[in-house]
């Protein structure tokens, strides 16, 4: 890998909302920080700040050991970075830019072949949390790149976690956070609407069910350990007792004339379990039906 200072160059290629701020987390530690855009003029707040402009994409790799990419798809980061050329050669890329694993792989098989090292990050908070000490970011790629720049990483999300020496992982981690995330949302608004129907608000619902919807947070790491195990007999309530109470939740729905599309789609899976014989599994045997699409 380049030699390093003692707080080593880093340069932040895409100057987006989040491109911007991860600029600004390095400027704002004190790191010499070189940025390029395609539209020369993103970078004039970042430069009017102590940052340094970058003419061209193999100048800015130059400037810096640790060259970080946050552009708008993974298409667009492989065709900015090919342009480096031998440019990139001992230098570690942090590639940041969202996208799909395959796609990933795709930059971390450009980089590879250009002599550098690379880490692809997935960056778990919005441009204005960028550098706080909750802000999770997953990496995967060079272990041995991620220990020796850990500081610097830790500089976008002080909860920065490896997580696999494949670049692809990061995304599946967050994209498994937010469909996590949008199914809890979803359900939540859903039973929202049908409360307010009564009349009922949300924060009273909360104070009364408060015990019911802690003890969901818990049940995560029971159903996911039946899933990893691939053991879904349970001696407690199997999916044939959480069919009547769906059927509940659909009826009302609809006959206070909610959508009623997503207690249906549950109903619909609970269903075919049933119909595979699976009536006495727990709700984690859900999972081979959404494995089979």
């Amino acid at each position: 890998m380049v030699d390093t200072e003692v707080r080593p160059g880093v340069t932040v290629i895409g100057l987006g909302e989040m491109g911007s701020a991860l600029a600004g987390a390095y400027l704002g530690a004190g790191h010499r920080t070189t940025v390029w855009n395609r539209t020369a003029a993103r970078a004039d707040a970042l430069v009017a700040r102590g940052a340094e402009r970058a003419g061209t994409v193999r100048e800015a790799v130059r400037a810096s050991p640790i060259v970080v990419v946050s552009v708008q798809g993974n298409d667009v980061a492989r065709e900015v970075l090919d342009t480096a050329g031998e440019e990139l050669a001992g230098r570690v890329v942090v590639n940041l830019t969202d996208g799909p694993s395959a796609s990933a792989r795709e930059v971390a098989e450009l980089v590879a072949a250009r002599d550098a090292w690379y880490l692809h990050g997935q960056i778990m908070t919005i441009a204005p949390g960028v550098g706080a000490p909750e802000a999770v970011v997953f990496y995967g790629g060079d272990r041995a790149a991620y220990d020796r720049y850990r500081s610097e990483l830790e500089l976008l999300g002080g909860r920065s976690v490896f997580v696999s020496a494949d670049p692809g992982v990061p995304g599946l981690y967050g994209m498994a956070v937010h469909g996590t995330m949008w199914g809890l949302l979803n359900g939540f608004l859903h039973a929202a609407a049908m409360l307010s129907s009564e009349g009922i608000t949300t924060k009273q619902f909360l104070e009364h069910a408060d015990p019911s919807m802690a003890a969901l947070a818990a049940f995560l790491p029971m159903i996911g350990d039946e899933v990893d195990r691939g053991e879904h007999a349970t001696e407690f309530g199997g999916l044939k007792h959480h069919l009547p109470s769906i059927d509940d939740l659909v009826l009302e729905s609809r006959a206070r004339g909610l959508d009623a599309e997503l207690p249906e789609y549950t109903q619909g899976l609970v269903d075919r379990a049933l119909a595979d014989g699976h009536g006495d599994d727990s709700y984690s045997r859900l999972v081979d039906y959404f494995r089979a699409g």
